[in-house]
């Protein structure tokens, strides 16, 4: 561990920084757009830019980072994303913001390419687990903690709009006066998308459902607050209530995910998460129960989203396994564009319970189809299956690659999982 942090310590504090800024500006406008009286409908759109930026950008910073390298991407669009912030508040239109969220989004997917790109060169064999649970650690930390941040000012002024421009300014600071060097940048070329459906449908058909699953709790969780009611201290609880969830429960269901049948426990996870939705949709008025549907949905859904690469990777070879990956994020970002777009269209349609019923319906859209699918093909045996990697929804292709060589690495090395296999 020691190892990793004398190593990539600059890195992950820059990224720290980058989701602390990150997690208070998507909570942030969600706070302020009540504000400044925008409409559901106005808000969803703005929210869908972030992810409309972000498939995009996850296409376009490899070959930005081939032609001038690591380092000049990172300043560049880091600094990008510190001008959008403060200007926020300066230009409270709903057109602005939207345009703001999509370079936001384009920049912020070119900052992980690189960052994660950049820490994968600096792991070693021995090492790279423990640097890719650390870079998890430190992004939920700094969302996190971002929630909290949003109680020190009033989301009506200019100081909260402030914070995250100067911590992202910050965040590349240690980066670009650290000494490790910058490493040579490759990626595989992703395979089709009509060839990784032929392989794992319901890999493909779960990874946009997340999608839009995922964008409804980053993008429009705020949004569903301040519909629903809730103090500024309310809504950074709830949004925290999240990734607390996703914390706790991502290591548990990894562990069950080598042990049984894949197919069964995404029907099962994606059910938890249905249930978790619906106790929102009922219960939600009760902010007890509230942020007790928030940690289930979060705990549930989030880990879908490595437990659907992990299944897709037992029908892959080696080989192929980091060309799908590239497919895979881009189809869960097809769903997350669409998802803030469609959760406020619920909204509009069954007033802030709506939020819920739309994440609900589409894990329940997944249950369905998952059960489905067991009637087709039978499932690979436990002992054929590739070993499960850790993910967050958020991560660019960079990191997906990075957690599947951490996880082939590990099983490899573990006397326990190599009886298990042979």
């Amino acid at each position: 561990m020691f190892s990793v942090l004398s190593s990539a310590w600059a890195l992950l504090l820059g990224m720290m920084l980058l989701q602390v800024g990150n997690g208070m500006q998507g909570t942030l406008l969600g706070i302020r757009g009540e504000i400044e009286g925008f409409s559901t409908l106005e808000m969803s759109l703005i929210m869908s830019g972030y992810f409309l930026g972000f498939l995009f950008g996850s296409r376009a910073a490899p070959e930005m980072i081939r032609r001038v390298g690591h380092v000049r991407v990172f300043a560049a669009l880091a600094s990008l994303i510190s001008a959008v912030m403060i200007l926020y508040p300066a230009f409270t239109d709903p057109y602005l913001w939207g345009a703001g969220r999509i370079l936001i989004g384009f920049c912020f997917s070119g900052v992980y390419v690189t960052a994660e790109s950049w820490l994968n060169n600096a792991a070693t064999n021995e090492n790279r687990g423990k640097a890719l649970s650390l870079y998890m650690i430190v992004q939920m930390v700094g969302i996190v903690s971002a929630q909290a941040l949003l109680l020190t000012a009033d989301p009506g002024g200019f100081i909260l709009f402030i914070i995250p421009s100067v911590l992202i300014s910050l965040s590349f600071a240690p980066i670009l006066l650290s000494i490790s060097p910058t490493p040579a940048f490759d990626t595989a070329k992703p395979m089709s998308l009509r060839e990784i459906a032929s392989v794992s449908p319901l890999g493909c058909v779960g990874m946009f459902l997340m999608g839009g699953v995922f964008s409804a709790q980053f993008g429009m969780a705020a949004v569903y607050g301040t519909r629903a009611g809730l103090s500024v201290a309310e809504i950074s609880t709830f949004v925290a209530a999240f990734y607390v969830g996703a914390v706790l429960l991502q290591y548990p269901l990894g562990w069950l995910s080598d042990r049984m049948d894949r197919r069964l426990l995404i029907l099962m996870v994606a059910a938890g998460c249905a249930l978790g939705a619906l106790i929102g949709a009922m219960l939600g008025s009760i902010f007890t129960m509230l942020l007790v549907a928030a940690f289930v949905v979060g705990g549930m859904s989030n880990p879908l989203y490595s437990l659907l690469i992990a299944y897709t990777n037992d029908f892959l070879q080696y080989d192929d396994m980091a060309a799908a990956a590239g497919g895979m994020v881009f189809i869960n970002g097809l769903g997350a564009v669409a998802g803030p777009f469609l959760t406020g269209w619920m909204m509009g349609l069954f007033g802030p319970s709506g939020y819920f019923i739309f994440i609900g319906g589409l894990c329940a859209a997944l249950v369905a189809y998952a059960a489905y699918r067991m009637t087709v093909r039978p499932a690979p045996s436990v002992q054929d299956t590739e070993s499960y990697a850790a993910v967050s929804p958020g991560a660019s292709p960079a990191a997906v690659y990075f957690a599947q060589e951490a996880a082939m690495e590990a099983s490899q090395d573990d006397p326990a999982e190599e009886a298990r296999a042979g």
